[in-house]
């Protein structure tokens, strides 16, 4: 992966079936109904379970999704930058099988590394329940298909259908401990099934996505029928100077080499966002003498998940957005999109935080029925470090995109690493405020740092050939 590259050929693009703005739109309504039902499952199962129990779904969801996301996205990634970069070149068909094979590795890594852990999952983290540890592992391998069909819709740009995905798999979680509530069912057990089923009755949205594309096919001879922007692409392939195009067609092929680079180096970058989101849970379980403060901290950072959950939207569209336009528009129209994004996110993240410094402390009691004493100032902060981190989404978006994921992934890890020093270090002696002023403290380095990255490759390509 090069710093930068040559100009690229002139390959007319295929016209996108939907704009990023509009696709962030559609995308935003089921994610943000997602972010919603995540939040009112957890509160639910705060109530429906006793501290200890609700620490222990709080654990498993950790554990989870850092496997997960670390395992997953980077695929999910991988397939939405790669269809894109070829519809946009005016390509129709895309090779699947390298992502298959790498996701199916990754997946099988996991069930090995279980097996392995199994008595340690049991006995030390979920406290001797082999419930906990059979939906970590059923649930982990489903999502492996979930996070497939995530990057195989958002390089086709089927956001509807990307949103109707997450918004079932939010849906059928919540049912279960709906259900608990009502005295349906009972136990950690049965709330936490409902983490396990989600990723199956995601998938129901599948049919849809491959009868969208089936129609697709069908029409596209009578499209391409006079087309002239599909006549121009073949001509550019076929004619004088074709084998410029050809090549430079054949280099963004995605063999298995490419993907797993890829996905490694994104994978990385995982690793390091859920340290960000996720050490300070664990590291206050692991070293403080209450049995419940691991799970307030865990309640104070859904502030930043749940809006990083929201965020997917503009991400999923960002991304192939960004590819389309480093493809075959100029950086102005890049750089606009990444300018409107940030100030968006500025925005909101002024408003959140403002308002947990108001009415912070009063809401999260209430949201979770504990009586902790929640510091306003240290719920603004996580607030504020929830529009850095989300200015570090985008940024990231906009390295991926230029085919700088090393040095994006050397900043986020960076970070991380800073991060996971200061949670273990002894200069601020409340676990919760250290975690507050941390969280805080990281996002900004990160974003600081991968804006530096951001600008060196915008001047790459403002500078003359």
């Amino acid at each position: 992966m090069s710093a930068s590259r040559g100009p690229r050929p002139s390959v007319p693009a295929a016209r996108p079936t939907r704009s990023y703005g509009s696709g962030a739109r559609i995308l935003s309504i089921g994610i943000a109904s997602t972010g919603l039902l995540t939040f009112a499952y957890f509160s639910i199962a705060s109530h429906v379970l006793g501290p200890v129990q609700a620490k222990r779904i709080d654990l498993l969801w950790s554990v989870m999704f850092v496997t997960i996301s670390v395992i997953y996205r980077p695929i999910e990634q991988l397939l939405s930058r790669t269809i894109a970069e070829r519809r946009a070149r005016g390509q129709t068909e895309h090779s699947l099988r390298p992502a298959i094979a790498i996701q199916l590795g990754f997946a099988l890594l996991f069930l090995i590394v279980a097996l392995i852990l199994h008595d340690e999952l049991v006995e030390h983290v979920f406290n001797h329940s082999s419930g906990l540890y059979d939906v970590l592992v059923v649930g982990t391998i489903a999502y492996a298909a979930s996070y497939f069909a995530r990057g195989w819709l958002a390089g086709h740009q089927y956001f509807a259908l990307y949103g109707g995905l997450v918004l079932m798999e939010a849906v059928s979680r919540i049912c279960f401990v709906t259900a608990v509530a009502l005295g349906i069912a009972h136990g950690q057990v049965a709330v936490a099934l409902g983490i396990a089923a989600a990723p199956f009755v995601s998938l129901v949205v599948v049919p849809w996505a491959f009868a969208r594309r089936s129609g697709e096919r069908r029409g596209a001879p009578e499209r391409a029928h006079g087309a002239p922007e599909i006549e121009e692409v073949d001509a550019a392939l076929a004619g004088p100077g074709a084998e410029g195009v050809q090549e430079a067609v054949a280099a963004e092929e995605l063999s298995l080499q490419r993907g797993s680079n890829f996905a490694l180096v994104v994978s990385g970058i995982m690793v390091a966002e859920q340290i960000l989101l996720n050490a300070a849970v664990l590291t206050v379980d692991a070293t403080s003498t209450s049995r419940v403060l691991a799970g307030v901290v865990f309640n104070i950072l859904l502030i930043a998940r749940a809006p990083l959950q929201l965020f997917q939207a503009i991400q999923t569209s960002l991304l192939p957005h960004l590819t389309g336009l480093e493809t075959t528009e100029g950086h102005e129209a890049f750089a606009r999109a990444i300018r409107i994004t940030v100030r968006a996110i500025a925005a909101f993240a002024l408003a959140v935080a403002l308002g947990l410094l108001a009415i912070g402390p009063f809401v999260m009691s209430h949201v979770f029925g504990q009586a902790y004493p929640y510091n306003r100032l240290g719920l603004a902060l996580i607030g504020m470090g929830m529009g850095f981190h989300l200015v570090s989404g985008a940024l990231n978006q906009a390295a991926l995109a230029r085919d700088h994921a090393r040095a994006a992934a050397a900043c986020w890890l960076v970070a991380a690493l800073v991060f996971l020093a200061w949670m273990v270090s002894p200069l601020v002696s409340g676990e919760v405020w250290r975690a507050e002023i941390g969280y805080a403290g990281a996002t900004v380095l990160l974003a600081g740092m991968l804006s530096l990255l951001y600008r060196r490759g915008s001047a790459v390509r403002l500078a003359p050939a």
